[in-house]
């Protein structure tokens, strides 16, 4: 196959010399890359990596961890802390 088409991307410089430079010790170019990726692309009708949205279930948990980290829950110092604030004592 005869490589007679380009592609161009604007990326930002310092991401492109960080990958580049990680190409480089694999012995690989961009270009290496993005024909493999391609090729993978139209092969397989997908991409080589796995982009997913989270269900309402994982949403509600990422939350949940979102509201304990910004302290707007309670927060504890032991499980004996925990258990006496689940059984309605005051620690």
């Amino acid at each position: 196959m005869t490589a007679n088409a380009y592609i161009r991307a604007r990326i930002d410089q310092d991401l492109k010399d960080d990958a580049t430079a990680v190409l480089d010790s694999l012995g690989l170019t961009v270009s290496d890359v993005m024909r493999m990726m391609l090729t993978h692309i139209a092969r397989e009708k997908a991409l080589p990596i796995e982009l997913t949205r989270p269900n309402a279930e994982t949403i509600a948990a990422i939350e949940e961890a979102r509201e304990i980290a910004g302290e707007k829950r309670a927060r504890f110092k032991s499980r004996e802390e925990l258990f006496r604030a689940l059984d309605g004592d005051k620690p």
